[in-house]
């Protein structure tokens, strides 16, 4: 890879899709605390008061293509284009909007653009027919400012972005049906056909957006792959190094191979999600031959993990910084050699290659094929089907549901439209120019202008479109293609479990326990004990509040 890549629109600032790669890290499949929910009190389990959603409640999908994949998607994964469409499909046809003024709220990682005078704004509301007026939020401080606006329906905005990890305690049980509208009379079943763009979300998106047996929420789509095992294929190649690696002692022999400390070069970062991943650890339950749930830190999968993962520290192949636990740092590490393997989201490959390739343009990072540690067959659970939905004000006023609706089908638009590229890009001439491959490349008024905020809205199903990282798209979706061959539904997937607040907390000392066992400050006896506490501070009532729901389905 001897080329220099252009910026381009979709890497300024926190992009349209850059920040998936802290979606994928922060609300991996693995690893993560809020996975480990489980907390204190006694005595009887409370009630579930789960109502699944009916077959009229959840839209009909009705795909389209307005652009055919190079690369089609297979089992879910991603579809894939190295070429991009110089004709774009207007897929509504007229600004649906009335001309009404809404305000919408919405998180941004980023700096918030001026509303005056902002041509970025005025574009998207041109396609709409209708005004949407911003309210935007530090990201990083988002969920203490939703959990105050939601305290007082008054003051909620015609349209809320949710980020999953800032629901407020009792959403599900106090404020969604309260604070907003039931979308079920209108998109439920055929009537989303009414909203083509709409229509075309994936049903697992959709399913997550339920509560209390009703739609709620119009989602914003994740992908079903989220993490991998990534290693420095630039640097193997340098050392003559083809790896092939089919078991988890395949990969600590490899990474011992790559160890060589007076050349500041250490074979991983901490291992710990790769370990959960190649040993199947269940996201959060899992069910034995009797049907039965079983925990995650109760499960086999997960004391096999912990084990494997103290004699990867063990080998002495981790960065003395890893093992110091200053994780901050692990990316550049890895992307600067010192460190060889690490786990990561799938975002970070090609947002490692926006910041490597200009001044390293032999860079190149790549997942290895999926595998198990015992070499036998994989096992890969899906990510969340959506992380980020939104919801609109409650209102008696049926046009004004339907109107905003309309406007949602805007904004869902897929990749190959005009809509999605205004919503991107912005306006060619003023906020991009294209390169000779036909990506945006930004103008500095976009910088400035032009911040995502339509996408936390509602977006349409994800397309991989990174054409300016040469070779990026075609093994990204060849990668993923072959990993879907292993996927599968972890149990209550696609699911809005709102569990009760007395269930908060008592995960969090396995998240210390990983950490001790991994460097072998304690061993795999202290995880009995860890367990029994859990069990008896709550865990076992978090298994019948969750047998209850399994037993309704």
């Amino acid at each position: 890879m001897n080329t220099r890549t252009p910026r381009t629109l979709m890497d300024i600032d926190v992009n349209r899709r850059s920040f998936l790669g802290m979606l994928a890290a922060g609300a991996a499949v693995v690893g993560v605390p809020s996975l480990l929910s489980g907390c204190g009190g006694s005595g009887q389990a409370p009630t579930t008061g789960f109502v699944a959603a009916g077959t009229d409640v959840i839209p009909t999908y009705v795909p389209v293509d307005y652009v055919t994949p190079d690369f089609p998607s297979v089992n879910g994964s991603t579809p894939g284009f190295s070429v991009l469409p110089t004709e774009l499909v207007q897929s509504v046809p007229t600004p649906p909007g009335k001309g009404t003024a809404f305000t919408a709220m919405t998180p941004l990682w980023g700096t918030i653009p001026p509303k005056s005078g902002n041509q970025y704004y005025a574009a998207v509301n041109d396609l709409l027919g209708s005004t949407i007026d911003f309210q935007i939020t530090d990201g990083n401080t988002y969920g203490d400012k939703l959990a105050t606006v939601l305290a007082s329906s008054r003051d909620v905005p015609d349209w809320v972005c949710v980020p999953t990890w800032n629901l407020p305690p009792r959403f599900g049980s106090e404020i969604v049906g309260n604070v907003f509208q039931d979308l079920s009379p209108y998109l439920g079943g055929d009537k989303v056909k009414e909203y083509p763009n709409l229509a075309n979300i994936p049903t697992d998106a959709w399913k997550f957006c339920v509560f209390n047996g009703k739609l709620y929420g119009l989602p914003f789509p994740g992908e079903i792959l989220t993490d991998a095992v990534f290693y420095r294929k630039d640097v193997l190649d340098g050392l003559g190094i083809t790896p092939d690696v089919r078991s988890g002692q395949d990969l600590i022999d490899l990474a011992v191979e790559l160890t060589d400390s007076s050349a500041g070069r250490w074979g991983t970062e901490d291992l710990w999600n790769t370990a959960a991943i190649i040993h199947a650890v269940p996201p959060k339950w899992k069910l034995d031959d009797a049907g039965k749930l079983v925990h995650r830190v109760e499960s086999e999968e997960y004391r096999a993990a912990l084990e494997w993962n103290a004699a990867v520290f063990a080998a002495g192949v981790v960065h003395p910084d890893a093992v110091a636990d200053q994780s901050g740092d692990a990316k550049q590490r890895f992307q600067s050699g010192k460190t060889v393997i690490a786990n990561d989201g799938l975002g970070s490959w090609h947002e490692a290659l926006r910041d490597n390739l200009a001044s390293n343009p032999d860079f190149w990072q790549e997942p290895f094929l999926p595998f198990a540690a015992d070499g036998g067959t994989p096992v890969l659970f899906k990510g969340n089907p959506a992380n980020i939905f939104s919801f609109l004000k409650k209102s008696d006023d049926e046009a004004r549901i339907k109107e905003l609706l309309s406007l949602a089908d805007v904004l869902a638009a897929p990749f190959g439209t005009t809509e999605f590229d205004v919503v991107a890009n912005g306006v060619e001439g003023v906020h991009f120019t294209r390169d000779d491959q036909g990506m945006p490349v930004p103008t500095d008024l976009a910088a400035t202008e032009l911040q995502p905020t339509y996408m936390f809205l509602v977006d349409g199903p994800i397309a991989n479109t990174r054409v300016q990282y040469p070779g990026y798209v075609e093994a990204s979706s060849n990668w993923q293609a072959a990993a879907s061959e292993f996927i599968t539904d972890p149990v209550f997937y696609g699911q809005q479990i709102s569990e009760p607040q007395q269930y908060a907390s008592i995960g969090q000392p396995f998240v210390d326990l990983e950490k001790d066992i991994s460097r072998g400050r304690k061993s795999i006896s202290d995880l009995d004990s860890a367990v029994e506490t859990w069990k008896s501070s709550g865990g076992d009532e978090l298994r019948a509040f969750y047998q209850d729901i399994l037993d309704q389905q």
